[in-house]
């Protein structure tokens, strides 16, 4: 749970351009001075004024596209944040203002808000793609003003796992209702992601194709 200088380092050395973050932004307290130095990675955007980090950046790529990536945190079953759809308003206000090529990571538990919220967006963002629930829907689509979404891109981690968790212990809970301490699994792994295509002209999602890829760790 949350994210270090260390293994956010390793990320980026993969190739990875923009890190996005989650509800469990804050476990790892050393990190936070690194949220305000480090631009590549956004946390929720709809955490109080004044807590470290940002909610929206802009990456410029090799081939000079600058686009926009919002990270929004939703609100049924989680933390009662600041309204998600009110501090998109602002974000994809102020990120227009540099490019049409807009990216929205809403991290939710529930379908219906992540649905409500693609929808509150179509036309103002190129896509709104789905986390937290780490099981990649089946349900990618372009909506009629040109947002691509889908309900939840998926995990990239262990299969032979609950949600990444050893199984072991996770079952043990459901068991025995007693808490555990959550490792990771090993063996063979998932990628789970999204190949999206837009028009940078209008900032509109042109196709989304959803990826999964297995292989041995």
């Amino acid at each position: 749970m949350g994210i270090t200088k260390e293994t956010a380092n390793e990320i980026f050395s993969a190739g990875v351009d923009v890190l996005t973050l989650g509800n469990h932004v804050w476990a790892k307290r050393e990190v936070y001075p690194y949220l305000d130095e480090e631009k590549r990675i956004i946390r929720p955007a709809n955490y109080p004024p004044g807590v470290p980090g940002t909610g929206w950046t802009t990456y410029t790529t090799p081939s000079g596209l600058t686009l926009g990536i919002v990270n929004l945190c939703g609100r049924v079953f989680m933390e009662n944040l600041e309204n998600p759809f009110r501090v998109a308003d602002v974000a994809l206000n102020e990120l227009a203002q540099y490019t049409k090529l807009i990216f929205v990571d809403f991290h939710a538990e529930v379908t219906s808000e992540k649905s409500a919220f693609a929808w509150y967006v179509d036309g103002r963002a190129t896509a709104v793609i789905g986390t937290h629930t780490h099981v990649q829907t089946a349900d990618e689509r372009i909506l009629p003003g040109g947002t691509a979404f889908i309900t939840d891109v998926g995990m990239t981690g262990p299969t032979d796992s609950v949600i990444g968790i050893k199984k072991d212990l996770i079952i043990s809970r459901f068991v025995n209702l007693m808490p555990s301490k959550f490792e990771i699994a090993d063996g063979e792994s998932i990628l789970s992601a999204v190949v999206i295509e837009a028009d940078a002209a209008t900032g509109h999602a042109e196709s989304i194709r959803r990826i999964q890829s297995h292989w041995h760790g």
